[in-house]
């Protein structure tokens, strides 16, 4: 068990009280209909530092750990999951630039993420590459004091001119995966970057996802993140720390959906009695509070760990899948409590089962996932 210190719950009660006072229902669905972006609300929680609070002080961030943006994105999430993936998602792949960036990169580009002037998306997936990164094609050619790109990419949020992307590319056609890989910063506006709209998803569409197209696009040869070559080694380990992130919407959206199906069949009647007497009824809402309190509990270990400085040993992998699973099994059965209802797309559950599914597909399959985990806890054979 993970106990949050007082600092931690007043972030906690902080985000709570956001949520309840920024978030409505009712425009939320508007603007998911729409594909609309939550501007002015990431604007203000960027302004109260939710943000950024796991960055360095020193470049607008909260200097805390990534225990306390767990805490955030699950108290957003939870109100709303549509905005509150929309705003978790803001600073998508940020953590690169907090890991790997040096003083120079970390100066440029921390501070308008903190501060809700720019966008962060990765570009790590290409279309002949879906979760499988040694199979990147896009290239990166070094020529004197710069560096030249090539090649495509897909599926990356944030994708417009306002953004800054974290680009994966082979540098070296002729070393293996491990070492032809380098990891670039780019900005949105360069020249030579085309942006096509990947098209509507089944869930999180406050948050735009494009395909990229990188055409002779030149970068300064500080655009490196860290060392040439390591590319492959930091996006692994970004995914298992974004995994921990992507694990408290999951658990943000569960409990959201829960709490919408509690509070249902405690007022709904059938057969002059409460949903909530029935022996079914009650089954179900066990389970589902059951797998909430399950994923909550993963998620705060994975996330404690990593504040520590412990090897995840792919535990960050681990919470992500439980928590994802949580959030499709349990805003699934808060649709079949609330009937036909849960089905419209007026009833917040329908939202939530969307947003819920996607998060359960970001950052690669279960499956490769799953892959990745029983290396790690199988090791190598003799």
């Amino acid at each position: 068990m993970v106990d949050l210190n007082r600092s931690q719950k007043q972030i906690q009660k902080a985000a709570n009280d956001f949520a309840k006072g920024e978030f409505d229902k009712d425009q939320a669905l508007a603007m998911e209909n729409a594909n609309e972006f939550p501007d002015a609300i990431w604007k203000k929680a960027a302004d109260l530092g939710f943000i950024g609070v796991h960055f360095p002080e020193a470049y607008s961030g909260g200097g805390m750990g990534i225990l306390d943006a767990c805490l955030i994105s699950e108290a957003f999430c939870r109100k709303d999951s549509s905005i509150g993936t929309a705003l978790a998602l803001s600073a998508s792949g940020a953590e690169c630039l907090v890991r790997f960036g040096d003083a120079a990169t970390q100066a440029a580009f921390l501070p308008p993420i903190a501060e809700g002037r720019l966008r962060c998306g990765y570009g790590f997936f290409e279309s002949g590459c879906r979760s499988d990164l040694s199979g990147v094609q896009t290239v990166a050619v070094k020529n004197e004091n710069q560096w030249i790109i090539n090649g495509s990419k897909s599926h990356v949020l944030n994708g417009g001119d306002d953004s800054v992307y974290l680009i994966l590319c082979r540098t070296d056609p002729d070393a293996p995966p491990e070492k032809g890989l380098s990891l670039f910063v780019v900005e949105g506006d360069r020249e030579g970057i085309a942006v096509r709209e990947a098209g509507r998803k089944l869930g999180a569409n406050m948050v735009a996802t494009a395909d990229l197209t990188f055409t002779d696009v030149i970068i300064p040869a500080a655009n490196l993140l860290g060392k040439e070559g390591r590319g492959l080694a930091q996006a692994e380990a970004f995914f298992e720390e974004a995994g921990i992130l992507i694990a408290a919407q999951c658990v943000g959206t569960a409990a959201g959906a829960f709490d919408r199906a509690l509070a249902y069949v405690k007022e709904r009647e059938q057969f002059n009695r409460k949903l909530a007497v029935f022996e079914i009824t009650r089954q179900k809402i066990a389970e589902m509070a059951m797998k909430v309190e399950q994923a909550r509990l993963m998620t705060y270990e994975a996330a404690r760990r990593c504040d520590a400085g412990q090897g995840l040993e792919k535990f960050g992998t681990m919470a992500r899948i439980t928590a994802a699973r949580a959030a499709v099994e349990v805003a699934d059965e808060a649709i079949q409590l609330f009937g036909g209802y849960g089905y419209m797309k007026e009833s917040e559950v329908e939202r939530f089962y969307r947003d819920a599914k996607v998060a359960d597909l970001t950052l690669g399959g279960t499956i490769h996932l799953k892959n990745k985990i029983a290396a790690g806890v199988i090791g190598k054979l003799k």
